[in-house]
């Protein structure tokens, strides 16, 4: 286990709630429901999806956050479990006075915590759009998952150097004030730790989920990034990339088929990483469209 520590400086937007013990970081724009809550994925923080809560806060309540351990929010031991943090979530939203029914917006290991939610909470989720990520069917159609190890500090510092360029594209268009302490934030080694730990114990949220149950019948649209991480080029051969997108696209076909409300769109210009900045508009125009049907 490891315990992050949380930034010595002040969060660039949003305020503070006190969720058992803890303090965790809320931002929320707009009025309306059902409200549209974003999961950011590992090594991800709420800020970084703020370019999608921005449009989404014109037609409904948007909210932001960062869940224990990650981001401006207190620390906490990582990993967590998938229940842990959809149930703080939960408190999170009560004592923000934001009523369900939700719309989650989830990426990457967003989407495994979305999942047990669903599971744990069905009456206070409207719908899901999944942003290219990890449900509890991931090794029917893809390779096993194993635990990651967590780099070493020399390690994580070449990490920093290597994605400086790849942070300020892609909060380019974000307010000054608030790009800068995001992009700082992200290019420390303890963010990079975080995001480390907290992806560490992936066969265990599969195991999390396929323990709870039955995923109810929520209506969902999937969204799946066929462009490929720079990073995966240099580990994987192309006859492996294309074996690895190729079983992402059954995945989600199948993630879509689940439920009697359920969509899969492919976003051929989009990154798994970079999905929200690589292709905004279709995010949030799926964002809208899910909502719209079930509000």
């Amino acid at each position: 286990m490891n315990t992050t520590t949380r930034p010595a400086r002040q969060a660039p937007l949003g305020r503070f709630y006190d969720i058992n013990g803890r303090s965790l970081l809320f931002h929320r724009s707009g009025i309306g429901g059902p409200a549209v809550v974003f999961l950011p994925g590992a090594s991800a923080v709420g800020l970084d999806h703020l370019n999608i809560h921005d449009r989404v806060s014109q037609f409904t309540t948007s909210v932001l956050y960062d869940r224990g351990g990650t981001g401006w929010s207190d620390p906490a031991d990582l990993p967590r479990t998938l229940a842990e943090v959809a149930v703080e979530l939960r408190e999170l939203l009560r004592a923000a006075d934001v009523p369900a029914p939700y719309v989650l917006v989830a990426h990457s290991l967003g989407c495994a915590y979305a999942r047990r939610f669903v599971q744990l909470f069905p009456e206070e989720v409207a719908g899901v759009v999944y942003l290219d990520g990890i449900v509890e069917d991931w090794e029917t159609f893809m390779p096993q998952l194993r635990p990651q190890k967590v780099p070493g500090t020399a390690a994580l510092r070449l990490i920093c150097l290597l994605s400086r360029g790849t942070y300020r594209r892609m909060f380019a268009s974000w307010p000054r004030e608030i790009r800068e302490l995001l992009v700082a934030h992200h290019l420390t080694v303890a963010a990079q730790r975080t995001g480390a730990w907290e992806r560490s114990n992936q066969p265990e949220w599969l195991d999390e989920l396929k323990a709870g149950g039955p995923v109810p019948d929520t209506p969902l649209i999937a969204l799946t990034a066929m462009g490929v991480d720079p990073g995966l080029r240099l580990i994987m051969s192309p006859k492996k990339l294309r074996q690895l997108y190729a079983g992402k696209q059954r995945l989600y076909d199948a993630l879509a088929a689940s439920v009697s409300h359920g969509e899969h769109r492919i976003l051929s210009a989009a990154r798994h990483s970079t999905i929200t900045t690589d292709c905004p508009d279709a995010v949030a125009q799926a964002v809208r469209d899910l909502w719209q049907r079930v509000c």
